[in-house]
């Protein structure tokens, strides 16, 4: 833990006080989102002092340039980056002829934020003293609503406590906006338009390379003493990219002014006309009116909530936790889009370029798939399926691999490459197994195998040829060996015979190759269809199977271990617990060489292996390896806590799963990694979330069965949660005493409680 300043609540974050040094990291914690479009929380007013902008719209992006110090071949051109949207919250405020800002008033206090989950609302109020001497009371509302998901909402309200007030509001749209992490420090966005109409006002602009063009709107109205008033600007001041607005308002001592202010982005993703939908959407708005758009906010949330919510009882920061992790996975992905996917940082920061990475299949999916519609989760797997012709250029073009070999991009936006470290690009390969293993992981939830013939099999076909010729023939050891990877521990480059990677690639294959013959006689038609065009024949199916049977596996007999990679164990092997605290982190600390020689494991990397394959492995073998690798563990990664936690709670060492939960679902409310204010963790919230589902309710589906392990940390009196298993709402509680099982619908449904069956109706 590296910060403590967030309050304890079952549903909101809090923040009391103002506190100059916290402002980027509550401006990543108080990040609202809808799925569309999502924004840190940055003050609407000006604000001088140390700041973080960021808005961001979902599936606009930018192919920022390389940046390296010298060229190897292999590298992407380009790092795609999400981009820092226009700024449509602005409102200056000038008060008695001074303009208002947080970092010059001589006094604040009684400053509070809120970020509501429950009901989907960001909320500001403070008490200032401005040098001119001018006290006010300020509260600002703001909202991105999940109905009418292009339009956000702002309600900023002011009242003068010591003297009447000549308020003067300025409202703005600016698409001169830059990113904090450009290579080259380019501009991103060329303007093309601005419009203004009564009081609202448009500025078009586009992306350089990329043309995406985005209208960014505003629509203002000015309240004084509880009603509307019919007032336009007083003046504009317009330049290429900018718009301004001034709102004159005189205001008596304790009297309350406000303006509301409707903005958002309409884009040419979806509108071949984007000023004239804008204009649609704002009279949309208009006519539902802010009281109704706040309520249709707190309803939808309300629905979302209903499903997906997590309990915990006697355990306020645990149920915090949980609650701002399944908050912050919903408003960065609802699945509506087949297009979009899920950013590591979501809209809560530029990190990582807000691309798709392999945590979407490793640990989003899960998420999705039992808490929302399964359309959804196949939603993400048609991602993958839509990139697959890049996936095959990936491979030809970088790798030299031939045949329709598919190597999956490490970071990407629209199925090209755009990692910028050749290490990692070329050499983290098992990201591929992660998406083979989705389709796997998606009919075992779902039920639905229709994904398979109809578009999965390709994908799988694709990766399997890639691992036959990414493997090579050691006559030394008479067997197959991928050699020069990076596995999920990146703490290690260039290694030989990652244990991980080397497993699921035997298994991507093994599991390609009964597809085929699954395919083959159950959707003759989609099996004739995809042989044509694959043209895959018997003699390759065959050269498959023996690098799948051969494959080597690197193993320590005498400790009864499988070994990270060749030569794990020649490491100084000292464990974490030895190591002196001020080294950590060791990212921070430490030379780049002296990480890849020590032993500390970033997160899970055999343990991953394990947490996929649990079924193929013994509880012992579990525990062996899991009390091996953890030792070394330094869990610098956001995605280490859970997979470790739920193996914890699987070999019963409870204190441990309960720490590394709340390690998990606190880590950026908390700030672990000390890195809190460049963005929150989002994709490695799923794993939150899976750290109660699959650690503490020991959910597992074998056969075509739902199965809990129920444990229970001491610290807990009772959680409860939902599960959607195949249309199927199941809702599990537990506590001390006992497990109790309810069912929605009509149809009954057998599910096994520590491998006993229970018979579960329906309560309808």
């Amino acid at each position: 833990m590296n910060q403590d300043y967030i309050k304890p609540d079952n549903w909101s974050i809090i923040e009391e006080g103002f506190d100059r040094e916290s402002v980027k990291s509550s401006e990543s914690l108080f990040s609202i989102g809808n799925g569309a479009m999502g924004q840190r929380a940055n003050f609407e007013e000006n604000y001088t002092g140390e700041t973080f902008q960021g808005s961001y719209i979902a599936g606009i992006y930018y192919p920022d340039k390389t940046k390296v110090g010298w060229w190897k071949n292999g590298y992407p051109e380009y790092f795609a980056k999400v981009l820092n949207a226009p700024n449509w919250i602005g409102i200056n405020i000038e008060i008695n002829g001074e303009d208002f800002d947080l970092n010059t008033c001589t006094e604040v206090k009684n400053f509070r934020r809120e970020l509501n989950m429950k009901e989907g609302w960001y909320h500001r109020s403070f008490q200032a003293t401005l040098k001119n001497g001018t006290e006010v009371e300020v509260d600002i509302r703001r909202f991105l609503s999940l109905d009418l998901d292009e339009v956000g909402v702002i309600n900023y309200e002011i009242t003068p406590l010591n003297k009447d007030a000549k308020i003067i509001y300025k409202p703005y749209i600016d698409a001169g906006v830059t990113n904090e992490d450009a290579n080259w420090e380019e501009k991103f966005w060329e303007p093309l338009d601005v419009k203004k109409s009564g009081n609202e006002a448009f500025v078009t602009a586009q992306t350089f390379k990329t043309h995406f063009k985005v209208t960014t709107f505003m629509q203002n109205t000015i309240w004084a003493k509880g009603e509307k008033q019919n007032l336009s600007p007083i003046s504009v001041d317009t330049i290429a990219d900018k718009i301004l607005f001034y709102y004159d308002v005189i205001v008596a001592k304790g009297e309350k002014s406000a303006i509301q202010k409707i903005g958002g982005y309409t884009v040419s993703l979806n509108h071949d006309d984007t000023i004239s939908a804008a204009e649609n959407i704002i009279q949309t708005a208009l006519a539902k009116g802010y009281d109704q758009l706040l309520q249709d906010q707190i309803d939808a949330w309300a629905k979302i909530w209903e499903m997906s919510d997590i309990t915990i009882d006697g355990d306020v920061k645990a149920q915090q936790g949980i609650r701002f992790n399944i908050f912050q996975l919903n408003q960065t992905y609802l699945g509506k889009d087949s297009r979009l996917n899920i950013g590591p940082k979501g809209f809560t920061g530029e990190k990582y370029g807000g691309s798709t990475y392999w945590d979407t299949e490793a640990y989003c999916i899960p998420f999705y798939m039992a808490t929302k519609d399964q359309q959804v989760a196949r939603n993400l797997l048609t991602y993958r399926f839509n990139q697959l012709d890049k996936a095959i250029e990936n491979a030809e073009k970088n790798l030299g691999f031939k045949n329709g070999a598919a190597l999956y991009p490490m970071v990407t936006m629209n199925g090209e490459e755009c990692h910028n470290e050749w290490e990692i690009t070329h050499e983290e390969i098992h990201r591929n197994g992660a998406i083979a293993f989705a389709i796997f992981n998606y009919y075992r939830f779902t039920g639905d195998y229709s994904y398979i013939p109809e578009k999965g099999l390709e994908v799988l076909i694709g990766i399997a040829r890639f691992w036959h010729q990414r493997a090579s023939f050691s006559k030394n050891k008479n067997q197959y060996m991928i050699l020069g990877v990076t596995g999920p521990n990146e703490y290690e480059n260039n290694i030989n015979n990652n244990f991980y990677t080397n497993y699921i690639a035997k298994w991507c294959i093994d599991y390609t190759y009964e597809q085929i013959q699954k395919v083959s006689l159950e959707y003759p038609s989609d099996h004739k269809r995809i042989m044509e065009k694959v043209k895959l024949s018997e003699t390759e199916l065959l050269e498959w199977n023996k690098v799948a049977g051969n494959m080597y596996f690197p193993k320590s007999e005498e400790m009864g271990i499988y070994l990270q990679q060749d030569g794990f164990l020649d490491k100084d092997l000292v464990p974490v617990k030895d190591l002196d605290r001020s080294q950590r982190p060791i990212n921070q600390k430490w030379s780049w060489d002296r990480v890849l020689r020590s032993p500390y494991i970033k997160q899970a990397d055999v343990l991953q292996c394990f947490y996929f394959f649990e079924d193929h492995f013994s509880k012992e073998e579990l525990e062996r390896n899991f009390d091996f690798y953890e030792s070394f563990t330094v869990h610098e990664s956001s995605l280490s806590p859970c997979v470790h936690s739920i193996q914890a709670a699987l070999l019963d060492k409870m204190d441990m799963a309960y720490a590394f939960y709340l390690r998990t679902s606190r880590l950026d409310l908390d700030d672990y990694n000390k890195e809190v204010e460049e963005g929150c963790h989002i994709t490695s919230m799923a794993g939150t979330w899976m750290s109660i589902v699959e650690g503490f309710g020991g959910m597992r589906v074998k056969g075509d069965t739902l199965h809990f392990s129920p444990k229970i940390p001491k610290e807990w009196s009772g959680y409860s949660f939902k599960i959607n298993f195949r249309n199927q709402i199941l809702k599990i509680a537990v506590d001390h005493t006992e497990t109790k099982l309810s069912l929605e619908g009509t149809n009954e449904l057998t599910v096994y409680v520590n491998g006993l069956p229970v018979l579960v109706q329906p309560k309808n």
